[in-house]
């Protein structure tokens, strides 16, 4: 493991990036998607796009957890960019929005640093305010849009109207996006990483390598990027060569470009969160009861109990400067590609090294059943 420094090689941007806005899901049905997220991880829908708002073309809803936004999209006619980013990718993540101070600078900067155009910038206006918004292109068929709120009071943004379904949400106790992983196809990592460094003057935050991060079986490299002052962390990696196919080309094959590969939520208090998701239906990743054996040993003294942890299958890491504990769903769409984490730092601002192989090993026994390992 090893943890890297900023460097200055780049002059500081005439922008700011805020933190995590959004991420959209481009997926088949949002209707029922947006429904899961309310009904099993506590999301309420708070805005809405739609033929009766006038988008003839696609339907949004926004759903949101304290300081989380997800929205979900799905098209309303055929032969559309959503309609072909869901039939060669499956339900995914196309845009991790940021929230920025100025958007059309954001976007003119990426564009002289080398990024491609998504979206030129535009200003969006409705009653209740106005907005600007700009995207680029980043790996894959991912974007990354650029939010800039003007005296906007509304819901979400210009364009979308107040949910009214009166549909009350029971909150699981998520806070915020921790971080955002992309897998990259093999030989990518380092090219992505180098995008992020030169594009958003990012820095190398934690990196692992095949050494650190195998079974036996599979591997993985990781380098997570991190802005200036790390309220966003993207970490990025790559399969290493293994006797089996490895949860993260078995990503690749189905998605068939990098792309997003979960989020990571952050929660005050992983067991109630973790209780309440299990008894609303969401399926989580089985540890088996070896693991907690010698956790204590492992990591030393923590506030949690075992027997508890072991029950709900929460898995525990220690760094320097505390611990962390963390739990991955299974796939939460037929295809083996996005997931999400959920996870509670005590201090601790690693990534789990000591949880990867049982992570891995865990996904192998899945990949096994796919027919996939």
């Amino acid at each position: 493991m090893h943890y890297m420094f900023k460097g200055n090689t780049l002059s500081s941007l005439t922008y700011s990036i805020r933190g995590f806005d959004h991420c959209e899901l481009y997926v088949g049905n949002a209707k029922q998607t947006a429904h899961y997220y309310r009904t099993t991880m506590g999301f309420q829908p708070i805005a809405y796009r739609g033929l009766e708002t006038g988008s003839r073309d696609r339907v949004s809803y926004v759903l949101n957890q304290d300081h989380i936004n997800l929205v979900i999209t799905s098209p309303l006619e055929k032969n559309t960019d959503i309609g072909a980013h869901i039939d060669r990718h499956g339900d995914g993540i196309k845009d991790v929005a940021f929230t920025v101070d100025d958007s059309e600078s954001a976007w003119k900067t990426s564009l002289e640093r080398g990024a491609k155009s998504a979206m030129e910038p535009r200003e969006i206006k409705d009653d209740n305010g106005e907005a600007v918004v700009s995207a680029i292109e980043t790996f894959g068929d991912t974007i990354h849009s650029f939010i800039e709120r003007k005296n906007y009071n509304g819901s979400f943004l210009p364009g979308f109207e107040k949910d009214d379904l009166e549909l009350e949400s029971v909150s699981t106790g998520l806070v915020h996006i921790d971080h955002v992983v992309g897998n990259q196809p093999d030989g990518e990592m380092q090219s992505v990483c180098n995008f992020y460094e030169k594009i958003f003057g990012w820095h190398r935050f934690w990196s692992v390598d095949d050494k650190d991060i195998n079974t036996e079986y599979s591997a993985l490299r990781s380098i997570v990027m991190a802005n200036d002052n790390e309220i966003i962390k993207m970490p990025i990696n790559e399969p290493a060569d293994g006797l089996k196919k490895s949860q993260i080309q078995e990503f690749i094959d189905y998605y068939e470009t990098g792309g997003v590969q979960h989020l990571a939520l952050s929660t005050r208090d992983i067991i109630p969160t973790v209780r309440m998701m299990r008894a609303n239906g969401v399926d989580f990743l089985p540890t088996p009861r070896s693991y907690y054996e010698k956790l204590t040993k492992r990591i030393g003294p923590i506030q949690e109990d075992i027997e508890t942890l072991a029950e709900l299958g929460i898995l525990v890491d220690v760094d320097e400067n505390g611990y962390m504990l963390q739990i991955f769903t299974k796939p939460l769409q037929d295809r083996p590609t996005l997931f999400f984490e959920i996870i509670q730092r005590k201090g601790s601002n690693s990534f789990g090294k000591g949880n990867f192989k049982a992570l891995f090993e865990s996904i192998e026994r899945e990949q096994e059943k796919r027919g996939n390992l």
